[in-house]
């Protein structure tokens, strides 16, 4: 199994922490308005927190802004209904995930990895996929970039909880070990670059 050498872990946490610090002044007053925006439109904290699985399985809090009215709904169907505007907007340009920044920052996450999923995923892997849990999971990464439209494919099929399950799930493993197989700081940066303006 691959694993990421300290100094190729050491350069990864540097790069976060250094870029990290660069944009957190220019995104502070974007990341503001939209929480402002969310809260006003879900009546609710335009903040929303929920618990993901990190690094070595361990649960963490990841932050992003609101984009439903009343609870989170794990059905695709049940989100859109409850999905507001602006929300709708900010899952599309995906601008609802710039207050993981501060993840980044705390060090449960990096900017390119796995995308960390909620209980029942990324928990449950066994034998070799549960190599992937030794990355810190990624606001953006191969798997995030070819499930960019998620939502849209999810929302076309029948049953899907089960196309997830059976289809899209696997494949992001699959990625993910691949990520980590073929790990370079180079291909860190051409997932940034694409994430930002492809």
């Amino acid at each position: 199994m691959a694993f990421l050498s300290t100094k190729q872990k050491f350069i990864k946490r540097f790069f976060d922490v250094a870029l990290a610090l660069f944009i957190l002044p220019i995104l502070i007053i974007p990341i503001f308005f939209f929480w402002i925006i969310a809260g006003i439109s879900t009546n609710q904290n335009g903040f929303f927190t929920q618990t993901r699985v990190g690094q070595f399985g361990k649960p963490f809090n990841i932050y992003k802004i609101r984009s439903l009215k009343g609870k989170y709904h794990k059905d695709i169907f049940e989100m859109q209904k409850n999905e507001t505007y602006f929300g709708s907007w900010l899952r599309k340009t995906k601008f609802d995930e710039i207050p993981q920044i501060f993840n980044v920052l705390i060090g449960n996450m990096s900017f390119v990895g796995p995308r960390p999923d909620v209980l029942g995923y990324a928990d449950k892997l066994v034998g070799d996929d549960r190599v992937i849990l030794s990355l810190k999971p990624g606001i953006t990464g191969p798997a995030t970039l070819k499930y960019k439209y998620e939502d849209s494919i999810l929302r076309e099929q029948k049953d899907p909880k089960n196309y997830n399950d059976t289809v899209i799930w696997p494949d992001k493993v699959r990625l993910n070990k691949m990520y980590l197989k073929n790990y370079t700081f180079k291909k860190d940066l051409m997932y940034l670059y694409q994430s930002i303006f492809d």
